[in-house]
């Protein structure tokens, strides 16, 4: 790594990195989405501004907790191995883990993490106290997924208890009293998104980094075989679901909007997780890592003009 780029100005970058801000840009999609499928419609005004700021301090907070938490454990990966990145790895943006290889202190991630934590608390508690308390759950979530590493594999259900929190959070948001049934379809459809195109495919990427570490992941623990259909069979359960949900939602889907968003989740999810099915590349299980990683972004665009036809 050139230091002198992350001089001055430019050690925001280094923060940037610390939050993996791309991905928690594409991140926020995911609770404005949760808000136009539960409401049918655009929130008020205040809604939108306070949901957008607790929403980008939440995913900005979370994100840096998890390597504040995997300090060590990173640490010792970059002894071992060092992260052996793939080009365009979309959490690979600037430099990985930057307080591992000692480009912050502790001090200061910690103010980071902190500081957007109490902005996102704040702004939560104002839309419903709930909120609030979805966010602490979130934060004690991920500090216990990351403390599980080299424990249990299961820690992926964590990891996806703790992705549906910002669209569930959305949802408390807009509906003090949400109906349980619909909101139980959308838990387990972004549930299993998670565990499919996100924490299983990441933790592919770091397979090696984690054999060397005796951590417990499922690439880890089951192997790419195995791995590959945990990928291929909940992503196509989250394809079902969201097939069901987006017929139930209020958000009323014109039929050719209804089968675009269907079509996105087959091209971003299912046609990646075939593909790694059959290699066990893992190039491959990036590829579906960073196409995962837009859908809620690509379904959201598809949901704006679907508030037209209400």
């Amino acid at each position: 790594m050139n230091a002198v780029q992350y001089q001055g100005f430019w050690r925001i970058k280094l923060f940037l990195a610390l939050s993996r801000t791309q991905h928690g840009l594409l991140d926020m999609c995911t609770p404005l989405l949760a808000a136009l499928l539960w409401l049918g419609r655009l929130p008020e005004p205040p809604v939108v501004i306070l949901g957008m700021l607790a929403a980008f301090g939440g995913y900005t907070a979370v994100y840096a907790l998890n390597d504040i938490v995997d300090y060590r454990s990173d640490q010792e990966k970059i002894r071992q191995s060092g992260f052996q990145s793939t080009s365009g790895y979309l959490d690979a943006a600037y430099i990985r883990h930057p307080l591992a290889h000692g480009y912050l202190s502790m001090t200061e991630a910690v103010l980071w993490a902190g500081g957007w934590g109490l902005v996102s608390l704040f702004c939560a508690f104002l839309l419903n106290p709930v909120c609030a308390l979805i966010l602490i759950a979130g934060c004690i979530l991920e500090t216990i997924y990351c403390l599980l590493l080299q424990v249990t594999h299961l820690r992926t259900l964590v990891s996806g208890v703790v992705k549906t929190l910002g669209g569930l959070a959305a949802i408390f948001a807009v509906d003090a009293s949400p109906d349980p049934p619909l909101l139980l379809l959308l838990f387990f459809w972004l549930f299993l998104w998670e565990i499919g195109g996100q924490n299983v495919p990441a933790d592919w990427h770091d397979i090696q980094e984690d054999i060397s570490l005796q951590a417990k992941t499922v690439p880890v623990t089951f192997g790419p075989g195995t791995a590959s259909i945990i990928v291929l069979v909940t992503l196509s359960m989250s394809i079902v679901l969201s097939s069901l949900l987006f017929r139930s939602a209020p958000l009323h889907f014109p039929l050719l909007l209804y089968l675009g968003a269907i079509a996105l989740g087959i091209y971003l999810l299912l046609l990646p997780a075939v593909r790694l099915f059959r290699t066990k590349d893992r190039n491959e299980a990036s590829t579906l890592f960073n196409r995962a990683s837009y859908y809620p972004c690509l379904l959201l665009l598809l949901a704006l003009p679907a508030l037209l036809w209400q």
